[in-house]
């Protein structure tokens, strides 16, 4: 029977972690300077819903 190659295991995790925070860092980046926003499903259902001339969740202070 053929042993684990726990290195060959070990080495993806760190490629996989070192991609994961890559793409964090890309999208905390374009969050920053404005570029790409992408918004999850729910948060745009609530833009949707609060463009749609429903009343805002929180009074305005003026």
């Amino acid at each position: 029977m053929a042993t684990p190659n726990y290195g060959y295991e070990k080495r993806q995790k760190e490629l996989a972690k070192r991609k994961k925070k890559e793409e964090k860092l890309k999208q905390k980046a374009e969050r920053k300077t404005g570029d790409g926003v992408e918004l999850t499903p729910n948060e745009a259902a609530e833009q949707a819903a609060s463009a749609g001339g429903e009343a805002p969740a929180e009074p305005e202070a003026s």
